[in-house]
């Protein structure tokens, strides 16, 4: 593990309450978490191990910030998290027989397709809209798909999360945020859990973020709860066109090298 100074240390906590702050309202945490970590010094499998430490408190923080606040019943969405959970277990534990470049090659145009569908889609308010697939269908297919995918590769699982819920199982902007959160968390304890297994976490570090992450997270949701889809749509809009932006930056992306960039 490299050792860090005191600069690096503050660095890292920023970019924890940032993350936390941002991943409450539009998801996309790790894409600031993950690529601080590895400038710190971390290698890529402990970094990726350390952020869904660290991400365990945001995600839980952010859940119990709308469960507390009416949002999300935790009681009644204990069968979808547990699905979420069974998702993540598993795609982590295939994740090395998976064709990864195809997950990189398809995920910046799925994040853009999204964020276009929130941009231009009109009406997307925080009003419940008709159901296209009932709770029980949604729960027992969607879910553990996505928490998969989480496990598997993660980037953009809370985008994911939050087109489903909108599009799918026709709840408004507010009420799939705070149901977004409840399920990806679920699906970061799934990812967690192995990379713990196998020793790839950094705990000393990942802890601290982790207190940071909580704070950044509780003021996310309070300003996500306080202003609706005012706030939530721009910043998810933002967030996606970021990310696929974050992943396109890197030199061997597998889009990169079939364009010839």
């Amino acid at each position: 593990m490299p050792e860090l100074s005191l600069e690096i240390v503050l660095l890292l906590a920023a970019a924890a309450f940032l993350a936390g702050f941002i991943d409450s309202i539009a998801g996309g945490g790790g894409l600031i978490t993950v690529p601080t970590l590895l400038l710190a010094g971390y290698p890529p499998v402990v970094a990726l191990g350390t952020n869904k430490l660290q991400g365990l408190f945001g995600s839980g923080s952010a859940t119990l910030s709308y469960a507390m606040n009416g949002h999300v019943d935790l009681k009644g969405q204990l069968p979808s998290a547990a699905l979420a959970f069974l998702g993540a277990v598993l795609g982590a534990l295939l994740a090395t027989v998976l064709p990864a470049d195809i997950l990189r090659l398809a995920l910046p145009p799925l994040l853009v397709a999204i964020a276009l569908y929130f941009a231009l889609k009109p009406r997307l308010d925080d009003v419940d809209r008709a159901q296209r697939m009932t709770p029980f269908l949604f729960g027992l297919t969607v879910v553990p798909v996505i928490g998969f995918y989480d496990g598997v590769f993660g980037p953009g699982t809370g985008s994911f999360f939050m087109l489903a819920f909108v599009g799918l199982a026709g709840y408004g902007v507010l009420k799939a945020t705070a149901h977004t959160k409840l399920l990806n968390f679920s699906s970061n304890v799934g990812g967690f859990l192995l990379f713990a297994a196998v020793g790839a976490v950094a705990w000393k570090i990942g802890l601290m973020m982790g207190a940071a992450q909580f704070l950044g997270a509780r003021v996310g949701a309070g300003l996500a709860m306080k202003n609706g889809a005012r706030l939530i749509k721009p910043l998810l809009v933002a967030t996606c066109i970021a990310l696929a932006v974050r992943l396109l930056w890197e030199p061997d992306h597998p889009l990169r090298l079939l364009v010839g960039l």
